[in-house]
């Protein structure tokens, strides 16, 4: 399918018109199925830029989240396997003289789910926030002991 003729000949101008397609059906919020809540919670999670990285004694993650207030971003682990990470991007008030002539950055909620690998301790968890990146520090578990061989004693019959 040639698509040249909607002038989306580039991948930026089909990139600005998919965005602009995402920001209208964000803007009609009201009357949402479970579906739709389903797929704009699939494009949230899909728009949370994220690192995942493994230390020996630990897994860390890495999330973008520029402009942001600690307070706007929620940390929570459920069934003891899925870390979960959500909040919202607010847009700021509008000037009553001035307009938008363009707006590209992504406002509204945003979530990232990671399930969290077995040697995991999802008791020990930490959050840090600084300069728009938050960082996730999950302890692992410690290594099992090695398993000492059983003596049985024998006895005389």
């Amino acid at each position: 399918m040639d698509i040249r003729f909607l002038g989306l000949d580039t991948p930026a101008a089909l990139f600005h018109a998919l965005h602009n397609v995402l920001d209208q059906e964000e803007s009609s919020e009201a009357g949402k199925t479970a579906n739709e809540t389903h797929v704009r919670d699939a494009r949230a999670m899909a728009s949370t830029p994220s690192d995942v990285k493994e230390f020996p004694q630990s897994y860390v993650f890495v999330v973008d989240m520029p402009g942001l207030k600690s307070g706007d971003i929620r940390v929570q682990v459920e069934d003891d396997r899925v870390l979960v990470i959500s909040g919202e991007r607010r847009r700021e008030e509008e000037a009553k003289d001035g307009k938008y002539l363009r707006m590209e950055r992504r406002m509204g909620k945003f979530l990232r789910k990671f399930t969290l690998p077995e040697g995991a301790d999802a008791e020990k968890i930490s959050a840090a926030y600084n300069d728009g990146v938050l960082t996730v520090t999950v302890e692992k578990l410690p290594p099992p002991a090695p398993k000492r061989p059983k003596t049985v004693e024998v006895k005389i019959a």
